[in-house]
């Protein structure tokens, strides 16, 4: 049930970005392009849009940093696999801190963390029993961080402006990777597996 609930908020990120388009002038910001970001800010007008979009995907990577911190708050974590998370849960932090960056620079304020009793609750980490269990959820919520990336490449006008998107997407590709082998999960069958 979890994992709908999650598919779902993720597919609903999707499902903004579709209809509001994210601005080049978000994604210039997000890359730390300050200069190119004011020249199409000009061009492009309010960005109120695009701060709506930018606080759903930093929902999510706050949503991936606690879980990663209840992950290793359970003591389930073997030593090699708990710097593992920790690793990846860095990569979480540095997407926040980038999105927030962003936000502040469009004038746009912050969506705030929840409390890591809201995560708990929200990711339901009572059910959590084993190491298996805490990896199937960070794989689980890794492929739905990928799928949202992803689908925020076509709805760009300029193509440089996508590997933004694209290098976030990368991330969440390369823990889900890891993950799925540490779970002992077969390569995807077919082509074109991520971001459908």
């Amino acid at each position: 049930m979890k994992e709908v609930i999650q598919t779902a908020s993720r597919r609903n990120f999707l499902g903004t970005v579709t209809a509001v388009t994210l601005s080049a002038t978000a994604l210039a910001l997000l890359d730390g392009n300050d200069a190119m970001a004011a020249k199409m800010k000009d061009k492009k007008g309010s960005t109120a849009n695009d701060v709506g979009i930018l606080n759903v995907a930093l929902g999510l990577e706050h949503e991936a940093i606690n879980a990663y911190t209840l992950g290793a708050q359970s003591g389930l974590l073997d030593k090699g696999v708990l710097d593992v998370a920790v690793l990846f849960q860095s990569h979480h932090k540095g997407h926040r801190d980038a999105l927030i960056a962003t936000i502040n620079k469009m004038g746009g304020k912050a969506v705030a963390e929840k409390t890591l009793a809201q995560y708990a609750t929200d990711l339901n980490a009572g059910s959590i029993k084993s190491a298996g269990d805490i990896l199937q959820l960070a794989r689980r919520l890794e492929l739905g961080a990928i799928n949202a990336y992803l689908g925020v490449i076509p709805s760009l006008n300029d193509k440089a402006l996508g590997q933004v998107a694209a290098r976030l997407a990368a991330d969440e590709t390369m823990h889900w990777t890891l993950l799925n082998s540490a779970l002992g999960g077969a390569a995807p069958a077919g082509p074109l597996s991520f971001g459908a």
